[in-house]
């Protein structure tokens, strides 16, 4: 295996030069490694600077080059363990470990059979596509954060429906706040995973960003915790005619129809409702943007930046999809959301799209602010 080095934030480590016979995708080899993932690396790098209190120790649990773990040991100071099953992946870690002179655990087991055996104050479950069938694992073997990375957008947005229920047991769509609606559906279903253990989750920083969703998560313990979380879960009742929706918590839902036209409301979910940030701790990480070395910082501040003043809606409207409904060309979306805010509303852009508008604003309303030139 032919290997380059390369540096991510403060850390230098080994990757594979890619085999043009492989099938992998271009820039990766046998041994994954995702150079386009280096923002949610550093992401994690800065809330764990951040984070209060400091995880004990860390689990990378499947390590591939070890660029996640050996970042937060070398950047953060934190214990690392790197696990991964794989024994070309295990091989190409060591020599990392070595290369950066770090105490770092190295373990070759299955992530599951590792968190059913070992429990780490930190776990972070990065793998190739869907995490489902770690989540449970995860839920058990993670004291007091879990974070947790999602490739499979597809099903997880509605765009692969089947796929979306077998793995999550949602109901996701496809509409056109899809990025909401996949990273509020992995988050009902990680919150479903961890209360029948009779724990809590509270989510710290949580962001969709291109093909992956992001959870940084807190887990709290007790069955109280664990009820206050499943009463954060719920429906989006979306109207296939119109943009009309509505939000309702609990788990059972009832057919309604749309007020606005009548046609019967479709449900989504279940899904994660309210607050996904924890805007105090993003207000730390915006401080200490400035002190670590991180190649997406700029990036990243943007997107703390807008996470930061986000409304806690689960849906948004995307007001060039609204202005075609309305037969209208779009005005600047500055120009709409000072309607709303004149108008005694509350109104944000969403940090994942720069033609969404979160707003308590009923849909009448919208329509206003965006018909007026």
């Amino acid at each position: 295996m032919e290997l380059v080095e390369v540096t991510e934030g403060d850390t230098a480590f080994f990757v594979p030069v890619q085999d043009a016979d492989t099938d992998f995708p271009p820039g990766t080899a046998a041994v994954f490694f995702n150079c386009r993932m280096e923002l949610n690396r550093d992401a994690t790098v800065l809330f764990c600077s951040c984070i209060e209190p400091t995880p004990k120790d860390y689990l990378d649990s499947m390590g591939a080059t070890g660029v996640r773990g050996l970042r937060i040991a070398h950047e953060c100071g934190i214990p690392v363990t790197i696990n991964d099953r794989d024994p070309e992946a295990i091989a190409l870690v060591k020599k990392n470990i070595e290369h950066c002179g770090l105490p770092i655990e190295l373990v070759q087991r299955d992530a599951r059979a590792l968190l059913s055996e070992r429990r780490f104050d930190a776990v972070d479950l990065d793998p190739f596509g869907t995490p489902a069938p770690y989540i449970d694992a995860g839920a058990r073997g993670a004291r007091r954060y879990l974070f947790v990375t999602a490739t499979d957008t597809a099903p997880l947005c509605g765009a692969h429906l089947k796929a979306g229920m077998r793995r999550y047991f949602a109901r996701p769509m496809n509409t056109a706040y899809h990025a909401e609606v996949g990273l509020r559906t992995l988050l009902a279903f990680v919150a479903r995973e961890v209360i029948k253990y009779d724990r809590g989750i509270e989510p710290l920083f949580c962001f969709t960003r291109e093909h992956f969703f992001r959870l940084h998560l807190r887990l709290t313990n007790g069955a109280r915790a664990a009820d206050r979380t499943l009463a954060r879960i719920g429906y989006v009742h979306q109207c296939k005619t119109c943009p009309y929706r509505y939000e309702s918590a609990g788990m059972i839902t009832q057919q309604t129809s749309c007020p606005e036209c009548g046609k019967p409301l479709e449900p989504i979910g279940p899904l994660w409702l309210g607050t996904i940030n924890d805007r105090l701790l993003l207000a730390r990480m915006q401080e200490h943007l400035g002190i670590v070395k991180l190649g997406t910082r700029k990036e990243l501040a943007n997107l703390i930046e807008t996470c930061s003043e986000e409304l806690d809606t689960s849906s948004h409207y995307d007001y060039h999809v609204l202005a075609k409904w309305l037969k209208v060309s779009p005005p600047e979306i500055e120009a709409v959301i000072g309607r709303l805010r004149e108008g005694g509303y509350a109104v944000s852009r969403a940090h994942y799209s720069g033609y969404a508008i979160k707003t308590d604003a009923p849909v009448n309303a919208l329509d206003k602010a965006i018909r007026i030139t």
